[in-house]
């Protein structure tokens, strides 16, 4: 059985309200969600689907709102506002807990039925998004407006993009817009 790395921040107590920066991964990294053109997404029948239930997030969930987002050709980033509620990870936890874990069900359903949303739209595939998601708690406004400023310049660096299998000029060590944005986060 393969043991898992834990992506929660340990000893963070996920029960607080806050801002959550988020981002959801196809499995391994396909381009299921569109391409990019001159620096901006253009997105397939996929891309809008994964777009419309992101949108559709605060109706089913009361205390989730939605704040910037992107969808990518392979992932998504977005940055969710958890008010009056418990957050975690629903893995970590008790059955009795994981219903009060609002970030990870709301992550949970989202992935779920964009899942079930794109396989009844086609036969050839099966689309899936990878295991769990990457969250990064933002505890002050300079990164709050640091990773908004990321999730919209996202489409204009998709060359240098991590998440981009062909990336040439990937190196976070050597790339100071990058290494910048990581060191801010």
């Amino acid at each position: 059985m393969i043991k898992r790395k834990p992506n929660r921040l340990r000893d963070y107590d996920y029960s607080q309200d806050g801002y959550y920066f988020i981002t959801i991964c196809t499995q391994n990294r396909k381009e299921w969600f569109g391409k990019i053109e001159r620096g901006q997404i253009i997105l397939n029948r996929y891309g809008q689907v994964a777009k419309e239930f992101w949108v559709e997030i605060p109706s089913h969930f009361e205390d989730v709102k939605i704040d910037e987002f992107t969808i990518m050709p392979s992932h998504m980033h977005g940055i969710l506002i958890v008010e009056k509620n418990r957050v975690g990870n629903a893995y970590m936890r008790s059955l009795q807990d994981r219903t009060k874990m609002l970030l990870s069900k709301t992550v949970q359903q989202y992935k779920s039925s964009v899942t079930r949303k794109i396989n009844s739209l086609q036969n050839d595939f099966k689309f899936q998004c990878q295991k769990s998601f990457y969250d990064h708690i933002i505890r002050n406004e300079k990164s709050l407006s640091h990773l908004r400023q990321y999730i919209v310049d996202n489409p204009l660096k998709w060359d240098l993009d991590r998440e981009n299998p062909l990336s040439k000029n990937f190196n976070l060590d050597n790339d100071l817009y990058w290494k910048e944005m990581y060191d801010q986060m």
